[in-house]
């Protein structure tokens, strides 16, 4: 009789699975796979959305402003237009100083009118310590009217080409000329004070004339003509070549003109920066000015930028193109501080 056999004495059997089980088993592992594959990127998927929505709401959320509306600024945000150059040490070479600081002033209304104790002229003169004289004629421009001299038109010899010509060859002719048949006794005094001038004593000349070329319609430069003196900029271009090739020591200055209006027709007000007489606005004469003085190496102050303009005009000036006297004592400021930023007044 056999003994009874347990469950533990059983055989075990063979577990070996088939090759079709195998198969079958390698195909269900590989299902559960690929669907989790599916769900990674059903989830990246979902992020990104996600993401994306969130940037968009907070960028179509924006940030709090600082701008302030009712806010109000005195400052004039421009670029001064400054182009301060010292005079070269080799055109001193052979100029023996005098030891006494002279500048020659030489322009229209801004020096012309109102001599005196608020005069520009003896405003620069008070801030810099220098002897001052002042050679300007006014209701004069930089250009000329004519190519050639008219007696129906003497102002043309007082014009800024005209008048250096004559300092810097010594003839006065045509000057004495237009002052005895002008007949005013301020140009005769003028005139008669220039020809007198030792110009070997002046160590700057200052130039300024205000904005009547613009406002007299005078061209403003001719690129086939640089040295045309019925332009603006070729009348300044040939006037300070002449001085700089009779006098090389003398250290040329150029102040520009201000801010100001022009009348049309009917009488009324046009701002001077917006409106074209034909030539250009009086930006685009300020920069053909600056551009000459950088071609003739030669300083030059922008006070139309730095000195009066559209937003402070009514504080410095008594019409649409006069000074009183804070806008004179403003543009000699200016000069002082460019030129002479020492306050012992050297240069």
């Amino acid at each position: 009789m056999k003994p009874k056999q347990t469950e533990q004495d059983q055989p075990v059997e063979d577990i070996t699975l088939s090759e079709d089980d195998a198969e079958r088993g390698s195909e269900t592992q590989g299902r559960h796979f690929h669907i989790n594959i599916h769900l990674l990127l059903l989830c990246f998927i979902v992020l990104i959305i996600g993401y994306a929505a969130f940037k968009l709401y907070k960028w179509n959320k924006g940030v709090p402003s600082d701008y302030d509306p009712n806010y109000q600024t005195t400052d004039f945000d421009v670029e001064v237009l400054d182009y301060i150059i010292p005079l070269l040490p080799e055109n001193l070479e052979g100029h023996e100083d005098d030891g006494v600081t002279t500048i020659l002033c030489l322009g229209d209304d801004p020096f012309s009118l109102d001599q005196g104790e608020g005069g520009l002229a003896e405003q620069i003169a008070a801030k810099t310590g220098a002897v001052v004289y002042n050679g300007s004629v006014t209701g004069t421009t930089i250009s000329a009217l004519n190519p050639t001299y008219y007696d129906w038109y003497m102002l043309d010899a007082f014009s800024f080409s005209y008048i250096a010509r004559s300092l810097a060859t010594g003839d006065f002719a045509q000057i004495d000329h237009a002052a005895e048949f002008s007949s005013n006794p301020v140009i005769q005094d003028t005139a008669a004070m220039l020809k007198s001038l030792d110009m070997n004593s002046i160590d700057v000349l200052c130039i300024m004339y205000d904005a009547s070329d613009y406002i007299n319609k005078r061209p403003c430069d001719d690129p086939n003509a640089p040295y045309d003196i019925i332009t603006y900029t070729g009348a300044l271009r040939a006037g300070i070549t002449a001085i700089q090739e009779a006098y090389p020591h003398i250290r040329i200055v150029v102040m520009s003109h201000t801010f100001c209006h022009s009348i049309n027709d009917e009488g009324n007000y046009q701002n001077g920066d917006r409106a074209d007489l034909g030539n250009g606005t009086i930006s685009h004469y300020l920069q053909k000015e600056l551009d000459t003085c950088m071609d003739c190496g030669v300083s030059f102050i922008d006070n139309f930028y730095g000195a009066v303009n559209e937003d402070n005009y009514l504080d410095y000036m008594t019409d649409y193109i006069h000074f009183n006297d804070a806008g004179r004592e403003l543009l000699a400021q200016r000069f002082q501080e460019c030129i002479f930023p020492d306050p012992d007044g050297d240069q």
